[in-house]
């Protein structure tokens, strides 16, 4: 199975007959999601969601000696978009890490190539008027 997430690709196994639920061995959680399963719950970073009562039971299985997380029911909980066909998922962004970008007023800082082949990130721009001009051919 095919995750992509955070603008990375990770393959994990996939759970025995899972449905239409995206379950992912706590093991391989961090790399493929950023979420790691701690004793205070599901911790993206600072966030952590409780698995108290049913949740738990529903949401954490054990199968062939390994832990299991419902991935999927942890999105829906916390407002994540995600879309899957067949065996690959794209998990969009969690709504409480993008609000903590928009708070702040500044753009999330990424790099780009001009045209001489050099690496400029936005972070080396602060203090200085930026115009960002985006287009796309599709």
């Amino acid at each position: 199975m095919l995750v992509l997430a955070n603008d990375e690709s990770t393959t994990v196994d996939s759970l025995p007959d899972a449905g239409p639920d995206l379950w992912v061995r706590t093991d391989q959680l961090p790399e493929a999601t950023g979420w790691e399963l701690k004793p205070e719950g599901a911790c993206l970073d600072e966030l952590c969601v409780p698995l108290l009562g049913d949740e738990k039971t529903e949401w954490v299985q054990e199968h062939r000696g390994a832990q299991w997380l419902k991935y999927s029911a942890l999105a829906d909980k916390v407002g994540q978009k995600y879309v899957h066909d067949d065996d690959v998922w794209s998990l969009g962004t969690v709504p409480h890490a993008r609000h903590s970008t928009l708070g702040s007023g500044f753009a999330p800082d990424f790099e780009v190539t001009d045209r001489d082949g050099r690496a400029i990130r936005l972070s080396d721009l602060r203090g200085k008027k930026v115009l960002l001009v985006t287009w796309a051919s599709w």
